[in-house]
């Protein structure tokens, strides 16, 4: 276009008809965006959610408002050098896999297990964790030195007082849910447990990816000073867990906002959230 328009003299309508090119491209002048208030947004997302990746910061954008295209988020992530820093997986031989079946209602199949962290004073603490298999809420959790199968059984049956209970259990083969108040707990409740092969966690799945996400974004980036801290900081990860973080299986939604459209009877949610510190 510059050539024919200088060296050879003709005007832009026919220098624009000769080349096939639309005036409109000619003359276009691209305006920059301003990417501001985004990119100061996306960085206090990041640094509130410090193990969050783009797919879930982007999910959170749009949450607030910020009607952007995920290639943009994506642009804006890297320029602002917001990776999140992830081990390498080791490679295991390949072999077939089968997805988890998904319930097909809310209340239908809870899961259940327990993780095992440290406390300063390098004394060790367990965790339960309880999540439901359709909507990966998380219904209730205990957290203390140790915990017992008639602990485990009073606390079913405090959850059951503000969410009801599900239809069935499924659980390892570990002392507490198979001692004697388990399964006089079941039999007087009518909730089947159902406990998987020894030494195969992938089918718990559900509950196995919840104590994942535990450890990687609460467990790992704290250092607990106390029982009383580390209830705490997993408390308040556990309602954040249910209320606003986005959940991919979901839509990206969280699985509050998940049960909101697809369950007619949302299950109640009252404080204190955490009845761990029910003392047996």
């Amino acid at each position: 276009m510059g050539f024919l328009m200088a060296e050879m003299g003709l005007s832009e309508r026919r220098s624009c008809r000769i080349v096939g090119l639309a005036r409109s491209v000619q003359q276009y002048h691209p305006v920059p965006r301003n990417d501001a208030e985004l990119v100061a947004r996306l960085r206090t997302l990041a640094s509130e959610n410090r193990r969050y990746g783009c797919p879930r910061l982007h999910a959170m954008l749009r949450r607030e408002g910020f009607v952007t295209n995920h290639k943009r988020t994506w642009r804006l992530y890297r320029a602002e050098g917001l990776q999140v820093r992830t081990k390498k997986r080791r490679k295991l031989p390949r072999r077939d896999r089968v997805a988890p079946q998904v319930p097909e209602r809310p209340m239908q199949r809870w899961s259940l297990d327990f993780m095992t962290d440290q406390l300063a004073d390098y004394r060790r603490f367990r965790i339960l964790n309880i999540v439901d298999d359709h909507s990966r809420f998380c219904p209730g959790q205990i957290v203390d030195l140790s915990i017992f199968g008639a602990r485990l059984a009073r606390h079913l049956d405090e959850i059951a007082e503000l969410h009801g209970l599900p239809e069935e259990i499924v659980l390892d083969n570990g002392p507490e849910g198979t001692s004697r108040a388990m399964f006089d707990w079941s039999e007087r409740t009518g909730v089947r447990l159902r406990f998987i092969e020894p030494g195969k966690p992938v089918q718990n799945a559900f509950v196995e990816s919840f104590n994942g996400k535990l450890r990687d974004e609460c467990l790992n980036l704290h250092w607990f000073r106390s029982l009383r801290h580390a209830r705490e900081e997993i408390a308040a990860w556990r309602r954040h867990y249910n209320t606003v973080r986005p959940h991919s299986a979901l839509g990206y939604r969280s699985p509050r906002e998940f049960l909101t459209i697809t369950a007619p009877a949302v299950p109640a949610f009252h404080q204190p959230e955490d009845s761990s510190f029910l003392r047996p």
